[in-house]
């Protein structure tokens, strides 16, 4: 689903993100590991389109993809964000969250593909009209989680889309992420710095340092405290869960 080869990511001329390369399978779950400052979020968005001054190679499918995103090609890829009240229009509701992607790409039976949403992703259809302030923070991701559903991507980037919501919500979140990825066969790219997020959601992960990437591996060798570099071991140690 991803080939990434070579990239470099430069903001001006400081290179953030430095000849890194990784493979994403169909269907696969991996995520980009590292301390703020270590790539993984600017990855993301060289990936969805929101950076452009990169150089390298990104294929999704057997797609190549330039510095300009289509929207054929944005159908295929969507974002879940961090922020779950900034990622949402405040003046806006849940309806127009959920329904402007349809408009955008002239997709009909907008009624019908809103509730069926509201139901997949466990909000109730009384929410349907109200603003994102009137939503609890799990609830504001759930309309986030919805809306880059909503034009049925084979592919999410995730970026810690559960690190600003309480302990017990972000249980919820994961587990809601982890049924929908069953269900509907989705590609999860996971950015985060939390290892037991990636060890309950991913299959493989890279770890990232200033840029580099340092290896990639199973979940298992996560789980196992057995990452090969030192910078890996020592993320391992910081979590004090492993």
């Amino acid at each position: 689903m991803i080939d990434v080869d070579s990239l470099n990511v430069f903001y001006g001329s400081t290179a953030v993100v430095k000849d890194v390369s990784f493979s994403v399978a169909t269907g696969e779950s991996f995520a980009l590991v590292g301390e703020s400052g270590s790539g993984k979020s600017t990855i993301l968005k060289a990936l969805a389109g929101q950076v452009d001054s990169w150089s390298g190679s990104i294929a999704l499918g057997n797609m190549p993809l330039g510095h300009k995103r289509t929207k054929a090609m944005m159908r295929h890829v969507q974002m879940v964000f961090q922020d779950h009240y900034g990622s949402l229009h405040p003046r806006k509701t849940v309806d127009d969250a959920l329904t402007e992607p349809l408009a955008i790409h002239g997709i009909g039976a907008k009624d019908e593909r809103v509730l069926s949403m509201l139901d997949a992703v466990g909000l109730a259809r009384k929410f349907r009209f109200r603003l994102p302030h009137q939503l609890s923070g799990g609830q504001r991701q759930r309309v986030a989680i919805a809306r880059a559903l909503m034009l049925e991507p084979e592919l999410l980037l995730l970026d810690e889309p559960t690190s600003a919501l309480d302990v017990s919500v972000q249980a919820e979140i994961l587990n809601l992420l982890k049924s929908l990825r069953e269900e509907r066969g989705l590609t999860y790219l996971l950015v985060t710095h939390d290892l037991p997020v990636v060890s309950f959601l991913c299959d493989r992960l890279g770890v990232l340092r200033h840029g580099k990437l340092e290896e990639v591996a199973p979940v298992s060798a996560l789980k196992a405290g057995a990452l090969t570099s030192d910078y890996g071991r020592e993320l391992v140690e910081r979590s004090q869960v492993f």
